[in-house]
């Protein structure tokens, strides 16, 4: 704490501090205090051919051990807090879209056959037939060794009843209620292009390979809620493609900004997009809209505010 104290950090409740640090843990608040530090430009080198700058310059800014004017270390508590209520509702709202999701890839398989998911010609050949040159082992035959783990180790009544009184293997319909997002994920990029094109049209989206990013991106995003992890202002790296605009109008300013695309609120204005799909009558998106817009702690002093979750200008004036 002494540290913190010095190199700037407000604590104007040491014990109280002290006991944030014992319950949520040093370096996990660390991730909130980190944006509340000092900037420092960093110069970038000369191209060695021209003796020059180069024409394209990438602003880069290192963070130093001081923090910036003000900075408290409430702000970060409070920072933790906002980040730990939108966890939770994303977690409420991908669960409802992992459900529904089931039930759309279990029937459009089910309808090929029962047991759809073995046999390895239902699906792509990248998925069912190509080896891995490593492993020796398609990409299907790593998800059934993953689901066989899933259906042994659950628990559901359901479950044990299918197994003692049909046996193995278990109907589609059954065994899909074991998958987690990433397997059902996985699964679906695996299906042939029909298939795919066929379930990602019931969420108005053309193209089945641009859905099939989504979920995957999904799936991200709901592994960093489910461990905990800091959520607010995370840099997307694998980012889901885009469909025409036309498709999709509230996703329409992030197909010109880069920026805005590497942030997490792409995923939630996809999440929203898919709720209202399952759920018209959903009021996810408005707890959501009042979330953002009431319970964003005012750090307008340190510089933080929504755009650093990558939120487009007309955000609000949108349907929620």
């Amino acid at each position: 704490m002494s540290q913190l104290e010095q190199r700037g950090l407000l604590v104007t409740d040491r014990d109280k501090a002290l006991e944030h640090l014992e319950r949520i843990g040093y370096y996990r608040l660390s991730g909130y205090w980190f944006a509340m530090r000092e900037r420092s430009g960093v110069c970038c080198p000369l191209d060695p051919t021209t003796g020059r700058k180069p024409a394209k310059v990438k602003t880069e800014t290192l963070a130093l051990d001081s923090f910036k004017p003000e900075a408290s270390f409430q702000n970060a508590v409070d920072l933790y807090v906002f980040d730990k209520k939108l966890r939770l509702l994303v977690l409420d709202a991908l669960e409802r879209i992992e459900v529904a999701l089931r039930v759309d890839v279990s029937h459009r398989l089910g309808r090929h056959d029962p047991f759809a998911y073995l046999k390895p010609e239902l699906f792509h050949n990248s998925f069912g037939r190509d080896l891995d040159a490593q492993t020796g082992l398609t990409p299907h035959h790593a998800w059934l060794d993953n689901q066989a783990r899933l259906i042994n180790r659950s628990r559901e009544q359901f479950i044990e009843h299918n197994r003692r009184r049909y046996g193995l293997p278990l109907a589609i319909w059954v065994a899909c209620e074991v998958w987690d997002f990433g397997t059902l994920s996985r699964l679906y990029g695996g299906m042939k292009e029909t298939d795919q094109d066929h379930i990602s049209a019931l969420y108005g989206i053309s193209n089945g390979r641009v859905f099939a990013t989504w979920l995957r991106s999904l799936n991200y995003l709901r592994n960093v809620c489910a461990h905990h992890s800091r959520l607010w202002n995370r840099n997307v790296i694998d980012q889901p493609k885009l469909p025409p605009k036309e498709e999709v109008p509230a996703l329409a300013a992030f197909h010109d900004d880069g920026q805005l695309r590497a942030r997490p609120f792409l995923l939630l204005c996809i999440t929203h997009h898919l709720l209202k799909v399952i759920n018209p009558a959903s009021q996810w998106g408005h707890r959501f809209k009042t979330l953002l817009a009431e319970e964003f702690p005012d750090l307008q002093h340190l510089g933080l505010n929504l755009r650093g979750m990558g939120i487009d200008p007309d955000w609000s004036s949108r349907d929620w």
